[in-house]
């Protein structure tokens, strides 16, 4: 069986036990701060994916790192999947948990892409814009990208709106150099 299928199964019993015992939402804060810290420290990353770490060590790593951080629902499946010898595939179990949290409640990630830092004015008009067009409650993945010189690119599930000046002057280029 593939890890993402397997991700996809422990998400779902996750998913099921959380809601169970009326924690759903924090099981969910729980796993997008482990996504965090798999994201932001590439050697936890990788030291859950090796195999010269005994599994023993890694669930000592992941009690001193989220024990007493994260719910005792959230730390069951860290211990269940690592003794288990499948603490490779934790990272892809919280993506996968967050994508079924999200489409069990409505959720919308829209990812966006601009040269600076957005304001809590654009933040909220962005939300709005997306809410009104996809009636879902919308979330905002940002990102800053200085090369884009100015705009945004917004990209929310398959579409994606290029509203940059990086791609307004590559089209000027390209017109240019068609005649």
């Amino acid at each position: 069986m593939s890890d993402q299928s397997v991700a996809f199964r422990y998400a779902k019993s996750l998913i099921g036990l959380a809601q169970e015992k009326g924690v759903l939402d924090t099981v969910y804060q729980d796993m997008q701060l482990f996504s965090q810290v798999c994201t932001e420290n590439r050697s936890f990353s990788l030291t859950l994916k090796s195999p010269i770490v005994k599994h023993w060590k890694k669930l000592e790593i992941l009690k001193a790192v989220f024990q007493d951080k994260v719910s005792p629902v959230t730390f069951s499946i860290f211990e269940i999947i690592t003794k288990k010898n499948r603490e490779a595939i934790l990272p892809a179990v919280a993506t996968e948990f967050s994508r079924q949290y999200q489409l069990l409640k409505g959720i919308l990630t829209a990812h966006i892409t601009s040269a600076s830092p957005l304001t809590d004015a654009q933040r909220a008009e962005v939300r709005s814009v997306v809410a009104t067009q996809t009636g879902k409650t919308v979330e905002l993945a940002e990102k800053v990208d200085p090369t884009l010189i100015g705009g945004y690119l917004l990209r929310v599930g398959d579409n994606q709106i290029d509203n940059s000046i990086k791609s307004r002057l590559n089209d000027l280029k390209i017109q240019f150099s068609q005649n």
